[in-house]
């Protein structure tokens, strides 16, 4: 890379590689291992950065770092907190910011667990609304509220709403505005840079990539809107543990290589779907027919690794999970290895019976397609 190039600021792979690396320090490691500890010497005052585990860790330290660089690059402001799971992530924003008798605007068709959440905050005298992603549908519900929600792409239809002008109306009312980005990840999209106070993700997903930890974080760059989410942490100790963050990190580094190769993936097999006599309702907003493609190539850097369609039956949709042969039947999504499911087999979610959530892996495309296009033929009838 020139000089030239680095002055206007590295790109994703150099990025993701070096984010939250410490200084270098002769014989030590360029990054450091995972610091276990409960407790800390501390003689004195509690003064420094590094009192009780509850509070901090050095391991956190650097993977937040890391999360803000990429979240939002070249801004020094950022500070992300790390959480023990997405959903950790999720209730920190919504419990440290709202009070009783405030307004939550929610998608109607995000992920679905935050029903959940919605019915806890009602218990606490919380009035929650609810409006659909596509069409940015949640402007209408914004009139007094304290806290709108977004899920873009949605989980797991993948409808798109315009975060910029979203964010715009939620600021002219006093509105806070969060962002779940789990599905676009920081390179795909970056929500404080299109004007929300948060953006959230579970990294248990595509961030890390491998299906091996649980991981959430919140980033924003008001400090006083992110110490309530840092209080709501050490209130209910939903800490990450130092291994999980130190793997967190590490996969970090592989991040930009995975999002192309899954990206990629995701894209070719959208494309092979299309016209296929038994799919229906297929949505990927990187093809250039769906109907979020417009608004997410304003806002979007890639489009992420998860495809959506329906499969005629309950029955068929089962046929075809099982003849995949490169694909786990699993739930979750953005690993490396290829998973599909059945997604109204847990219940929660307006889709059809035969509604497949497919997330790509970093296969070979043209062995993933093959499969997918193999188990849909010998499934067929």
């Amino acid at each position: 890379m020139s000089t030239e190039n680095l002055a206007a600021g590295p790109g994703d792979g150099t990025r993701a590689v070096r984010a939250g690396l410490p200084e270098p320090v002769k014989h030590e490691p360029t990054l450091p291992g995972p610091v276990f500890a409960a407790h800390y010497h501390l003689p004195g005052e509690p003064t420094g950065p590094y009192a009780y585990g509850r509070d901090q860790n050095p391991t956190w330290t650097l993977l937040e770092r890391a999360i803000g660089e990429l979240e939002s690059p070249g801004q020094d402001d950022a500070e992300a907190i790390t959480f023990s799971s997405g959903m950790a992530a999720i209730s920190a924003v919504l419990f440290s910011q709202l009070r009783t008798g405030d307004v939550l605007v929610l998608p109607s068709d995000g992920y679905n667990v935050l029903p959940l959440a919605g019915e806890q905050l009602r218990s606490y005298g919380i009035e929650v609304r609810s409006a659909p992603t596509s069409g940015d549908a949640q402007l209408d519900a914004l009139d007094g509220a304290k806290l709108l929600w977004l899920e873009t792409p949605s989980n797991p239809g993948l409808d798109v709403c315009d975060v910029r002008r979203l964010s715009e109306a939620a600021r002219a009312r006093g509105c806070l505005v969060a962002v779940d980005n789990t599905l676009a990840t920081p390179l795909g999209q970056r929500p404080l840079g299109l004007g929300a106070d948060f953006a959230v993700a579970s990294g248990t997903k595509q961030l890390t990539g491998h299906g091996d930890i649980l991981l959430g974080y919140v980033v924003g760059r008001d400090a006083s809107l992110m110490e309530r989410v840092r209080g709501w942490r050490k209130i209910v100790g939903a800490i990450p543990g130092p291994m999980e963050a130190w793997l967190a990190h590490r996969s970090l580094a592989t991040l930009q290589l995975r999002v192309d190769r899954q990206n990629a993936n995701a894209l070719a097999v959208a494309e092979a779907l299309q016209g296929h006599p038994e799919v229906t309702g297929l949505r990927y907003p990187g093809l250039p027919d769906d109907p979020s493609h417009k608004i997410a190539s304003q806002q979007m850097r890639r489009y992420g690794c998860v495809v959506s369609f329906a499969l005629p039956t309950r029955a068929r949709a089962d046929r075809f999970l099982d003849a995949l042969r490169l694909v786990d039947d699993a739930t979750s999504f953005g690993g490396v290895r290829s998973t599909a499911e059945r997604r109204g087999r847990w219940g929660g979610d307006a889709v059809p019976e035969g509604f497949i959530r497919f997330s790509a892996g970093a296969e070979d495309t043209d062995d993933l397609v093959a499969d997918v296009l193999r188990a849909l033929a010998v499934t067929a009838g």
